[in-house]
């Protein structure tokens, strides 16, 4: 349905009328346009749903849902502050390294620098601090090695934000891991966008952690929120029409007439960008900036901000000013390719193809309303916090790293969680606009669809059965499988049957490679190789066994290492003066030592990932001395691509720098190796 309608609109689309775009209004939104505005300053009082969540806290765990925005995190500080009024240790993990580095900064002017420390992987500062932020991941791995230790960790409280995280398709099983691993004394207090199954999956955690868990729900949103249609021509109109308030309200009878034309007026010709420029110029024009655009791709970002018009020089005064600043912080800012657009237009691209640094220059400036708009992909929606008064979809689906799929009610909402500013605006909007690729009515059910349901993601790796066996039988294992929510509650035996008989199946791989005994207990390999908590555990774990990794030279393991790490698959297409003559021979030997291991996984069945040329001569160059952009010229890779390569690489190396007792010249050698490559401008930095 959803790409047969896509494809209608492809076929009448050349023949489609593009007319001149003017500012024009519908008189109805009249009321709402007056409405804009700052909201009275009134000093802080907490919201009923806020103090029941911190209530909650204190006798039970707890689940909280509640828009974008809402004010979660307070509820998480209130009782941080509590028991760190009584001595007592709190964990905050989050999904995102950037939204760690957010965070620990937030908790820092709060609760004392002193009092925060942070561990993301790229980051490790003040760990025994009472108060830890950090990645889930971090988490998780902490529990294995309490689990493994026989001991409790050390701590008074976890809050699992984003927790609506447990339904993502490729980390989702970190959320649930923790959530099983727990201690039971431990309180667990999950922040989330809304979701449609709060009470299916607190009934889940009560009967796995037998202790109440209390779901607090607040539907209303901190900023009311108006929903627009923008037609071709300019005019804003209302995208949903009052009805009996029995119904849902349908498609106004304007926008309907539009979707129902056999010849739509469009905005741009197929394949090319809506004049974003003119759009900004009508969305100025009725007090809606700034905004945030979300798009399809990284590269329709990007293309995005040559398409938009030159501001008054009066209105870049204090933005120069501030990019200055910046600047000063950080110098690699001045040479962005982008900044020019930034300073002159006061637009950005924000997506994954951008290096932190970037980024977080972007969000400081959107913040500060500094900017009209930016232009950025579905993902900056989760993570980020830098709302606007205006969002505007000119797509219905998104890219899930898999492929497009229709955005979810959840992704929505969490989208439009980002129109209109606590504090700063009465009212916030989103902007329906006509393209290729929306689906009008698709949106207009979304915005009135309950939230999605959050379902079990949870699946094996070589890496999660390796640290269960550190504290677990094979029969305990299959026993925390069955406490898993898609066997307790959505599938019930079928889950468990296919965890169980993949569990069985590694267990079979793993004695008859050696890292497993013919009982299912840990061989002395399969101890080592489970402190290799990454992609690739085996592959890595098989190239120190047979020595073919270099071990006394830093720079050509970090190369090697990466060449396992790149996700981008092996795109050998590689600039020869990257190459170097040690780095070739390494790369064959190791191409060549491991590749009867890797037929051997693919035989079985297990994903195997191809060595990576391009990847190793990126990151080799780069531990070599070469300057960033030397390095992102010639590897042909985005900057944010490279540099999630070479922070990949280094989570890789910090892992085998573990290994001291077993293998110490490799592990002193990835030691060497993460301080070659982590330097600026890749690290990310407050």
């Amino acid at each position: 349905m959803h790409k047969r309608r896509y494809g209608q609109l492809r076929r009448r689309a050349p023949r489609a009328l593009i007319p001149p775009i003017r500012p024009n209004a519908d008189p109805r939104l009249g009321p709402v346009f007056a409405s804009i505005g700052v909201p009275d300053q009134r000093p802080f009082q907490p919201d009923p749903f806020q103090l029941k969540a911190v209530a909650a806290i204190e006798r039970a765990d707890c689940l909280v849902t509640a828009p974008t925005g809402s004010g979660k995190t307070w509820i998480a500080e209130r009782a941080i502050a509590k028991l760190l009024h009584d001595g007592k240790r709190s964990w905050y993990a989050s999904p995102l390294k950037a939204l760690s580095n957010s965070k620990y900064g937030e908790f820092a002017r709060v609760f004392g620098a002193q009092n925060v420390g942070i561990l993301t992987g790229d980051r490790k500062e003040n760990a025994d601090a009472p108060i830890v932020v950090g990645t889930t991941e971090i988490l998780r791995n902490q529990l294995y090695d309490a689990m493994y230790a026989g001991q409790d960790l050390p701590v008074g409280l976890v809050v699992l934000d984003e927790a609506h995280f447990l339904g993502d398709r490729d980390r989702g099983v970190v959320w649930e891991e923790v959530m099983i691993y727990l201690p039971r004394r431990i309180p667990l207090l999950m922040l989330s966008a809304t979701i449609g199954n709060a009470d299916q999956i607190a009934k889940w955690l009560s009967s796995i952690r037998q202790k109440d868990c209390v779901v607090v729900e607040e539907a209303k949103r901190p900023v009311d929120l108006s929903l627009l249609f923008l037609h071709p021509s300019g005019t804003l109109c209302p995208l949903l029409s009052p009805d009996r308030p029995e119904r849902r309200p349908g498609i106004d009878r304007r926008v309907k007439a539009y979707v129902q034309s056999k010849n739509p007026p469009m905005l741009a010709r197929p394949r090319e960008l809506p004049p974003f420029g003119e759009i900004l110029r009508v969305l100025r024009t009725y007090h809606l900036l700034p905004a945030i655009f979300f798009l399809k791709s990284r590269s329709e970002c990007d293309r995005a901000l040559s398409l938009c018009e030159a501001r008054d020089s009066r209105e870049n005064a204090r933005l120069s000013r501030r990019i200055g600043e910046l600047i000063a912080a950080h110098p690699y800012i001045a040479d962005h390719p982008q900044l020019a657009y930034l300073a002159h237009r006061g637009v950005g691209a924000h997506h994954a193809g951008q290096l932190a640094l970037w980024k977080l220059a972007l969000e400081a400036l959107m913040t500060e309303g500094l900017l009209d708009a930016i232009f950025a992909t579905s993902t900056v929606a989760a993570g980020v916090n830098f709302p606007a008064r205006t969002v505007v979809f000119v797509n219905s689906d998104r890219f899930d790293g898999h492929g497009f799929v229709p955005l979810t009610p959840t992704e929505f909402h969490q989208m439009v969680g980002r129109a209109g500013r606590r504090g700063m605006d009465r009212v916030g909007f989103a902007v329906v606009v006509p393209g290729t690729y929306m689906d009008i009515p698709a949106i207009a059910r979304l915005a009135t669809s309950p939230p999605s349901d959050v379902l079990s993601q949870i699946k094996l790796s070589f890496s999660m059965v390796l640290n269960l066996l550190l504290s677990h039988t094979p029969r305990e294992v299959e026993g925390l499988f069955e406490r898993s929510l898609g066997a307790r509650v959505q599938a019930q035996e079928r889950t468990t049957r296919a965890l169980v008989g993949e569990l069985r199946r590694y267990l079979d791989f793993l004695r008859e490679t050696g890292y497993v005994t013919p009982d299912g207990r840990l061989t002395d390999a399969g101890r080592w190789a489970s402190q290799l908590r990454v992609d690739q555990p085996l592959v890595i774990a098989e190239g120190l066994r047979l020595g073919i990794l270099p071990r006394s030279h830093p720079a050509l393991l970090a190369a090697l290492v990466a060449a396992f790490a790149h996700e981008r698959g092996a795109e050998d297409e590689v600039d020869e003066r990257m190459l170097t003559r040690d780095l070739e021979r390494a790369f064959i030997t190791v191409k060549r030592g491991l590749g009867p291991y890797m037929r051997r996984l693919a035989h079985w069945e297990f994903g195997v990932r191809p060595l990576s040329l391009r990847g190793a001569a990126a990151v080799h160059a780069w531990a070599r001395g070469w300057s960033w952009d030397q390095v992102v010229s010639r590897s042909g890779m985005t900057e944010g691509d490279l540099a999630m390569l070479v922070a990949r690489t280094a989570d890789n190396l910090r892992h085998i720098r573990t290994l001291t007792s077993v293998f110490p010249q490799a592990a002193s050698s990835a030691g060497q190796a993460v301080e070659l490559i982590m330097r600026e401008p890749v690290v990310e930095v407050d």
